[in-house]
C-alpha cells in the first residue's frame, strides 16, 4: 500500500480500517432502498407497512447518534467501533433470516443501533488519529463510502433481485463487516476511555425523542394531506419543541451536556454544519428525484435507473482528488462555492428536460453534478473540525451527522410534496419533475450564498483534534428515499 504524501502510515491504516467497516452502512441504505417494492410483494404487505423497513432504521439512527460522545468516553473509540460494527453485523444476519415484515422491521432496528454509532464515530476516529494534519487529504478518503454508495448500491441491489432472493441483500454486508472487524482489531491503535462523563439523562430524554419526532414526521410527508396530516404535523411540532428544550438545557449545562453546543461558537464549525444541512437537503432530495425521473419519464426499470446514475458517482470519485489538491491552493470557501455552483448548474438541465431530451446531455450533466458534490463535501467536513480540541471532536462529529441526516430528510420530504402537488395540479408528470428540479436547484442556490460564511482563509493543518497523530491518546467524550418518492408520485 502506498502512503499518500503527507499522511503518516498509522493514520492511513486507521482510516482504511474504519472505511472498510463504514462502507457497509452506506451500501446497506442504498441497496435496501431499491428493494422495498420487492419486499412488499414477497412478504405480502402493503406500502404503509413495508416503509417501516426504512423508517425503523432511520429512527434507530436518530436515537443512538446523540449518545456516541458519552459512549466513547466510557468505552474508548476502538472498543465502541468494534461493538457497533458487531451489532450491525448481527442485525444484517438477523434480517436475512426474517420470517415476516414485523421481524424484518425489528431486525432493521438492530442494524440502525449499530449504524447510528458508526456514522459519527467514523469521522471522530479519523480526526483524532490525524491530530489536525492533512484534513483535506483525509476527507477525500473518508468521503469515499459516500461516493461509492450511490454508484454500487442500486446496481448491486438490482442485480441481486434479478438473480436471487431478497435475503442476499443483507448477506452482502457480512464479508464487509467481518473484514472491517478484523482490520479494526489489527490496525486501529488501542485507546483508553477518556474522562468519564456522567450520562446527561435529561439531554438524552430531550434530544433523542426530538430527532425521532422530526425524522418520523418528515418520513410521512408523502401521505395524503402532506404537512397537514396528523402523522406529520404532531411529530414535527413535538420534535421541534423537544429540540428547542434541549438547546436551552445544553446551553445551561455546557460541557456536561449530552452534546456540547459550545463547539458551534467556532465560525468554521457552525458554518460547515449549516451547510451540511443544506447539502443533505440538496443532494438527498435530488437523489429522490433522479431515479424516479429515469423510471417515470424515460421508462427505465430500477436497475436501468441505477446504471444511468453511475456518471454522478464517477464524478464524485474524481473530484475527491481535485478538491483535496484545490484545498492546498485556495480557501475552503472558494472550493465549496464552486462545488455548490456546479451542482446547481448541472441540475438545471433536468429542470428543462422532457421525455425526448438526449440522454447523453443528461449523463454529462450528472457527471458535472458529481464533480460538484465531491467538491462540496470534502471542504465542509474538513473545515468543521478546524480549531477544535481533541475532546470537542466527538461533539462536532455528532452535530455534523445529525445536520446531514435531518437535512436529507427535509429535502426528501419537501421535494416529495412538491412533486406530488405539481403532478396533481399540472396533470403532467414531466412538468411536475421540472418544477421539483427547479426547487432542488433553489436549495443549491441558497447553499451557494451560505457558503460565503465559511472562513476565507483556514489552515487545514491547524489544531483539529489536538494531540499527536495516531498516538492512541485517550479521546474525549446518517437514505431510503426511493419508497417515499414512489408514494409521493402516486398522484401522477
Amino acid at each position: 500500500m502506498s502512503v499518500s504524501p503527507g499522511i503518516d502510515r498509522t493514520t492511513l491504516r486507521t482510516t482504511v480500517a474504519v472505511l472498510v467497516g463504514g462502507i457497509a452502512v452506506i451500501l446497506d441504505s442504498t441497496i435496501v432502498s431499491v428493494a422495498l417494492h420487492q419486499l412488499a410483494q414477497d412478504l405480502d404487505v402493503g406500502v404503509s407497512t413495508i416503509q417501516w423497513v426504512s423508517t425503523a432504521y432511520l429512527l434507530a439512527l436518530g436515537v443512538v447518534m446523540p449518545t456516541v460522545g458519552w459512549l466513547q468516553s466510557r468505552l474508548g473509540a476502538k472498543r465502541l467501533w468494534l461493538a457497533a460494527l458487531t451489532v450491525f453485523l448481527l442485525g444484517s444476519v438477523l434480517c436475512s433470516f426474517a420470517w415476516n415484515a414485523d421481524s424484518l422491521i425489528a431486525f432493521r432496528v438492530v442494524q440502525g443501533v449499530g449504524g447510528g454509532a458508526m456514522l459519527p464515530l467514523m469521522t471522530t476516529i479519523v480526526m483524532q488519529a490525524a491530530g489536525g494534519h492533512n484534513l483535506g487529504k483525509l476527507m477525500s478518503v473518508v468521503a469515499l463510502p459516500t461516493a461509492i454508495g450511490p454508484i454500487l448500491g442500486p446496481v448491486i441491489g438490482g442485480l441481486i433481485l434479478g438473480v436471487g432472493d431478497w435475503r442476499w441483500l443483507f448477506w452482502v454486508n457480512v464479508p464487509l463487516c467481518v473484514a472491517g472487524i478484523l482490520l479494526a482489531w489489527r490496525l486501529i491503535p488501542a485507546d483508553e476511555p477518556g474522562r468519564r462523563v456522567r450520562l446527561d439523562i435529561v439531554g438524552l430524554l430531550l434530544l433523542s425523542p426530538a430527532l425521532v419526532g422530526l425524522l418520523f414526521g418528515l418520513s410521512n410527508v408523502a401521505r395524503e394531506g402532506g404537512f397537514g396530516h396528523p402523522d406529520v404535523l404532531l411529530p414535527l411540532v413535538g420534535g421541534a419543541l423537544l429540540l428547542t428544550a434541549f438547546v436551552l438545557w445544553a446551553l445551561r449545562r455546557g460541557g456536561e451536556a449530552l452534546v456540547d453546543l459550545a463547539v458551534l461558537r467556532s465560525r468554521p464549525t457552525w458554518s460547515a454544519t449549516a451547510l451540511l444541512f443544506l447539502t443533505g437537503a440538496s443532494l438527498y432530495g435530488a437523489m429522490l428525484l433522479l431515479p424516479l425521473y429515469w423510471q417515470q419519464v424515460r421508462g427505465t426499470d430500477a436497475l436501468g435507473a441505477g446504471l444511468l446514475l453511475i456518471p454522478q458517482g464517477v464524478g464524485s470519485l474524481v473530484s475527491r482528488v481535485v478538491a483535496a489538491r484545490l484545498l492546498d491552493k485556495v480557501s475552503p470557501r472558494t472550493v465549496a462555492v464552486a462545488g455548490f455552483a456546479l451542482v446547481g448548474v448541472a441540475t438545471v438541465p433536468f429542470a428543462l428536460a422532457g421525455a425526448d431530451t438526449p440522454i447523453w446531455l443528461l449523463l454529462a450533466a450528472l457527471l458535472v453534478r458529481g464533480l460538484g458534490m465531491g467538491m462540496v463535501v470534502i471542504p465542509l467536513m474538513a473545515v468543521a473540525f478546524v480549531g477544535l480540541e481533541r475532546p470537542e471532536v466527538p461533539h462536532a462529529s455528532i452535530l455534523t451527522r445529525i445536520a446531514q441526516q435531518v437535512g436529507g430528510s427535509v429535502g426528501v420530504a419537501l421535494l416529495a410534496v412538491i412533486l406530488a402537488t405539481a403532478a396533481t395540479s399540472k396533470g403532467s408528470i414531466t412538468s411536475a419533475f421540472d418544477i421539483a428540479f427547479w426547487c432542488a436547484t433553489g436549495f443549491t442556490a441558497l447553499a451557494v450564498l451560505l457558503a460565503f460564511a465559511l472562513p476565507s482563509r483556514v489552515g487545514l493543518d491547524a489544531s483539529a483534534g489536538g494531540g499527536t497523530p495516531a498516538t492512541g491518546a485517550p479521546p474525549g467524550p446518517a437514505a431510503d428515499a426511493t419508497e417515499v418518492g414512489k408514494r409521493a408520485s402516486i398522484a401522477s
